[in-house]
């Protein structure tokens, strides 16, 4: 990598860091302003939603809806016209793959070593036999099925709190413990010191558009149907979110307390 490549991406990297501690102290300030009285009965719902900053989310949330609608719904929708179903899902496999290194690094970190071995596995045979991730031989030939890691997932493993939910601009649903993940996610990648600078472009902007594809109908329907499409997408986030931490385990249920009856002798 070139001085000037390096020089750019350290500088991008602290801008990120410092993106991270303006979110977090932003959240925390706001979380503090939001402790007036409140009824039971709205403390408890201010709780379950985590909201303290809605107002503010829902400005980018409206912000980021305007550029989906203008620009990248639209691209979305000309990439399926244009590359047919069999070209997408070889270029989501390639984009998959390129992802494999940070799972992998992070299922180390979770303690997940079986898992690990998955990922470093399926990295190996889909880069080779599978012509640089292009095809999965790793699930169809050897039954390695995809799984997918982040640092937020680690740290929520390791006991960090999410922290309130966030709207952040284009990258949409968050929180401050996905935020410090995503900047940390971005150190781990080692394709963020192998590709240059338009190639982790052209990357990230295939990401997004090859991602976005695959859910038009879905954010559709749940638009149509859905009262608040801020608050739907907010839960929807959230339950996901929860689920892949728990790497799809149904939660612990809560024990049934027993009820002891006393006999009249």
């Amino acid at each position: 990598m070139r001085v000037g490549e390096t020089w750019r991406l350290r500088n991008g990297l602290k801008a990120g860091w410092r993106a991270v501690l303006v979110v977090a102290v932003i959240g925390t300030l706001s979380a503090c302003a939001s402790t007036k009285e409140q009824t039971p009965e709205e403390a408890a719902e201010a709780a379950e939603i985590n909201d303290p900053i809605e107002g503010v989310n829902r400005v980018v949330f409206e912000i980021n809806r305007t550029f989906d609608e203008v620009l990248l719904k639209p691209v979305a929708i000309m990439y399926r016209g244009i590359v047919p179903e069999f070209g997408r899902e070889r270029i989501s496999n390639a984009l998959d793959n390129l992802g494999e290194p940070v799972t992998f690094a992070n299922d180390l970190l979770q303690g997940e070593f079986e898992r690990a071995g998955i990922s470093l596995a399926r990295f190996a045979l889909n880069s080779t036999l599978g012509f640089f991730g292009m095809f999965d031989v790793a699930a169809e030939g050897v039954g390695l099925e995809k799984h997918k890691e982040d640092f937020g997932q680690t740290l929520a493993v390791w006991g960090l709190g999410e922290g309130p939910y966030l709207m952040l601009p284009v990258f949409g649903p968050s929180n401050p413990r996905d935020v410090v993940g995503l900047v940390a996610d971005i150190f781990m990648d080692p394709f963020t010191y192998i590709f240059d600078s338009g190639t982790r472009n052209v990357r990230f902007l295939t990401t997004a558009v090859s991602e976005r594809s695959k859910y038009i109908e879905e954010l559709e329907s749940v638009e149509k149907t859905s009262v608040d499409f801020y608050a739907a997408l907010r839960n929807l986030y959230r339950e996901n979110r929860d689920a892949s931490i728990r790497n799809g385990l149904l939660p612990e249920a809560e024990p049934i307390p027993s009820i002891e009856i006393d006999e009249e002798e």
